[in-house]
């Protein structure tokens, strides 16, 4: 769950994610508290809604006669903590038909009616954008020495802000192209391009930003330099290498024959000896 509050001058704003469980909180400050005694109104602040009732507690029971059909069995009171004056209003799985502006209002009964609490809380929705794919680079056939890069994110709410970085020197570079398209479920999806020269070290990266959730996501691409000298110069160690080989593998095979030889030699004459000294 999560839930992210900022004081406003017209009230509370609560950040939630789609789909999860918003708290809108309202808190009466009154020391002597009877439930009996109360009536508390939860509405849509605005007056150009034809039904106003969020939720509405009287005499300490929920009273679902003027309740709003959007909000049937959606809204809970937070019942442990309704004798501590707290009144917050716990909205279920919310959806973007819930951001609007509320109301939250406390009236005593006692002699005469009288409002004695309010507050104003402000429902923002939010979801996360998914980690960008990068593609690229492609090689243009239409400009010579450029290429084109994509990077596309989904599932994000509300519309994001997309930048792409030169990481060479960390300077912002302006996309191609920009589509962003809502979907069915109220969330949105993007696809930025980015045409840039093709350099031997290109560092290109992507951000999708949700400035709501404060995320910041990225994707990069690195194209390691290639040194054709290093490369070069390596291939000719190699061979270098393997010629070395082979000739002392060579010089092995004739110093081998040699000292064959040698040993043939003293065998023979040692051989020619005995015979001359047996006549």
């Amino acid at each position: 769950l999560f839930i992210f509050i900022v004081a406003v001058l017209e009230g509370k704003i609560v950040i939630s994610k789609l789909g999860d469980n918003a708290t809108l909180s309202c808190i009466y400050p009154g020391k002597e508290l009877s439930l009996n005694n109360l009536r508390v109104y939860w509405q849509i602040d605005d007056v150009q809604e034809q039904c106003s009732v969020v939720h509405a507690l009287i005499s300490g029971q929920d009273n679902e006669s003027e309740q709003c059909i959007h909000f049937k069995n959606r809204t809970q009171l937070l019942w442990d903590r309704l004798g501590e004056g707290d009144f917050s209003l716990l909205l279920l799985n919310v959806s973007q038909s819930d951001e609007r502006k509320y109301k939250c209002v406390v009236l005593q009964t006692n002699e005469y009616t009288r409002v004695v609490h309010q507050e104003k809380v402000v429902l923002r929705l939010a979801a996360s954008y998914s980690q960008p794919i990068l593609s690229g680079p492609v090689t243009n056939s239409d400009s010579t020495g450029e290429v084109t890069f994509s990077c596309s994110s989904d599932n994000g709410y509300p519309e994001p802000n997309v930048y792409w970085i030169n990481r060479t020197d960390n300077s912002r570079m302006l996309p191609s192209e920009l589509s962003i398209t809502l979907h069915d479920d109220g969330t949105y999806s993007v696809l930025s391009t980015l045409k840039v020269k093709a350099t031997s070290d290109m560092q290109i990266e992507c951000f999708i930003e949700n400035k709501r959730l404060q995320e910041n996501i990225s994707a990069n691409y690195t194209q390691e330099k290639q040194n054709n000298d290093s490369n070069t110069e390596s291939h000719k160690d190699l061979e270098k290498g393997g010629r070395g080989a082979q000739a002392a593998g060579i010089i092995s095979i004739v110093i081998l024959l040699a000292l064959l030889a040698v040993l043939i030699c003293w065998l023979w004459k040692h051989r020619s000896s005995k015979l001359v000294s047996y006549t």
